[in-house]
C-alpha cells in the first residue's frame, strides 16, 4: 500500500526522490522554502561524473585551504570564523582525510555515480522527457606536468576501476577541440562523464510531477515537526501542517537547520560556487575541468557555462566579485581567444553545495526515526547522483532491496 510521504527539498535530490516514489505509488508532496528556480541544482556545471570516485576528503585537502585561506581568488577559499558547527566539520574533515578512508570511499562513489548516469539515460530514452543530454566525457585540462602526472594516476586509477581513460598530448586535444584555441600541455580524457543543462530538467521534473500528481509548495519553510515515539506525525510550515507516514530530508545545505529540530547532528557545511553563462559561441564542444584553477567548463543547451570555485563562508547567497573575476580569468588563461565581458560577469550566480567531512553523502535512515530518510550531502555531485539517490530513497521507502550497497551513506556514521 502506498505510503504519504513527504519530501522537504525541493532540490535535484528532492525531485527525483519524489519521482521514483511516485513510480512505486506512493502519494507525495515536496515542500521548499524557494521558489524553486534558483540554486545549486540550477547553476551547477551539469555533469554526471564516474570520473569523480576521489573524496573532496582527500590528504592534503585541507593543508591546501589553510594555504588559500587568506586569498579570496583560491579555489577552495575559507573564510575564517569562529563557529562552533564549523569548527566540528573541519575536525571530522581533517580525521577522514587520511588514504585509507579515501580508498574504502573509491567503490561506493564510483558505484552510484555510474547508477546515476544509468538512471539519467534511462530518463533520456523514455517518453517521459525531452531534455538537453551527452555522453561526450570529460577533459581534464593541465598547464603544467606536475598537476598533468597528477591527474594520471587518478586516470590510471579509473581504468583499474573499468573506466576508459586517455592521456593525451597537447597535440591529440587540438584534434578532439580544434576550434577552442587552447593553452594547454594536455588532458586526461574520461569518455565515461556526461553532461546536461540543469535548468532544463528541473523544469521538466517540475512539470512532470505535477502532471502526475505530486503536490509541490514553494516558498515554504518547515518550521516545526510533531513527534511522537520515534515517528514523524506531521511536519509542519508557516501556512499549514503535514500529516505523514515517512518523510525525506533533501534540503541541502539547509538540512543541518532542520535536522537539529530533531536531535540530529548532521555535519554539513555550505560550500558556495559560482558560474557564469556566455549565451554566445565559445568554439567549445566538450566539457573540461582546468586543472590548475578547480574551474568547469560545460557546453550546455544554448550556452556555454563557466563554473567553480569552493567557498566555506556560511549560508548566504552573496555573490563576490572577486570569485567571479577568478573563474574569469582563469578561462581567458586556457582559451585564448576568450573573453568574459565585465556584462557577463554581473549576471554570475551561486549556489551551496551540501558538504559532509568525508566526501560521501548521507542517503538512508536515522536510527533514532522509524521514519526518516535522509538524503543530502552530495556536494559538488548532487546533480550527478539525484536519480540514484532518488531510486535509492524509494527503494528504501518502499521496503525493497535498494539497487546499492548503501552502508558508506549512513547517515549516522561516526567521524
Amino acid at each position: 500500500m502506498g505510503k504519504n510521504v513527504i519530501v522537504v527539498g525541493g532540490g535535484i535530490i528532492g525531485l527525483c526522490s519524489a519521482y521514483y516514489l511516485k513510480k512505486e505509488g506512493h502519494e507525495v508532496t515536496v515542500i521548499d522554502k524557494s521558489n524553486m528556480d534558483a540554486g545549486a541544482s540550477y547553476v551547477n556545471a551539469g555533469y554526471i561524473t564516474p570520473s569523480h570516485f576521489i573524496s573532496l576528503a582527500s590528504p592534503g585537502m585541507l593543508s591546501k585551504g589553510l594555504k588559500w585561506m587568506f586569498n579570496p581568488k583560491s579555489p577552495l577559499y575559507i573564510k575564517p570564523r569562529l563557529d562552533i558547527d564549523f569548527l566540528k566539520w573541519v575536525w571530522a574533515f581533517k580525521k577522514s582525510a587520511t588514504p585509507l578512508k579515501v580508498e574504502a570511499s573509491i567503490k561506493p562513489l564510483l558505484d552510484i555515480n555510474l547508477l546515476g548516469r544509468e538512471l539519467y539515460e534511462d530518463l533520456q530514452q523514455s517518453n517521459e522527457f525531452n531534455f538537453h543530454y551527452e555522453r561526450k566525457g570529460l577533459l581534464m585540462y593541465y598547464k603544467t606536468d606536475k598537476v598533468g602526472e597528477e591527474e594520471w594516476e587518478v586516470g590510471k586509477r579509473g581504468i583499474e576501476e573499468g573506466l576508459k581513460v586517455e592521456h593525451l598530448s597537447q597535440t591529440e586535444v587540438s584534434k578532439l577541440e580544434p576550434k577552442a584555441n587552447l593553452n594547454v600541455k594536455g588532458a586526461v580524457y574520461y569518455h565515461s562523464d556526461a553532461h546536461m543543462t540543469p535548468n532544463n530538467f528541473m523544469q521538466e521534473m517540475i512539470v512532470h510531477l505535477k502532471k502526475n500528481g505530486v503536490s509541490i509548495l514553494k516558498n515554504e519553510e518547515v518550521v516545526d515537526v510533531d513527534i511522537n515515539n520515534q515517528k514523524i506525525l506531521k511536519v509542519i510550515t508557516e501556512t499549514r501542517q503535514l500529516l505523514c507516514d515517512e518523510v525525506v530530508l533533501a534540503a541541502g545545505s539547509w538540512s543541518p537547520k532542520i535536522s537539529k529540530k530533531l536531535g540530529l547532528k548532521l555535519l554539513i557545511q555550505a560550500g558556495k560556487g559560482y558560474s557564469i553563462n556566455l549565451n554566445r559561441d565559445t568554439n567549445i564542444t566538450i566539457p573540461a575541468i582546468l586543472c590548475e584553477a578547480k574551474v568547469a567548463v560545460t557546453p550546455m543547451n544554448g550556452f556555454t557555462r563557466f563554473a567553480g570555485t569552493m567557498e566555506f563562508s556560511g549560508i548566504n547567497h552573496t555573490v563576490n566579485p572577486v570569485r567571479v573575476n577568478a573563474i574569469a580569468e582563469a578561462s581567458s588563461s586556457y582559451y585564448n581567444q576568450l573573453y568574459i565581458t565585465s556584462e557577463e560577469k554581473a549576471q554570475a550566480k551561486c549556489g551551496l553545495r551540501p558538504c559532509t567531512p568525508d566526501g560521501l553523502p548521507y542517503i538512508g535512515k536515522t536510527s533514532k526515526y522509524k521514519n526518516l530518510t535522509i538524503a543530502t550531502g552530495h556536494a559538488m555531485m548532487g546533480w550527478s547522483l539525484g536519480p540514484a539517490t532518488g531510486k535509492l530513497v524509494s527503494d528504501i521507502i518502499s521496503e525493497i532491496k535498494t539497487e546499492l550497497d548503501i552502508q558508506a551513506f549512513n547517515p549516522d556514521r561516526i567521524f
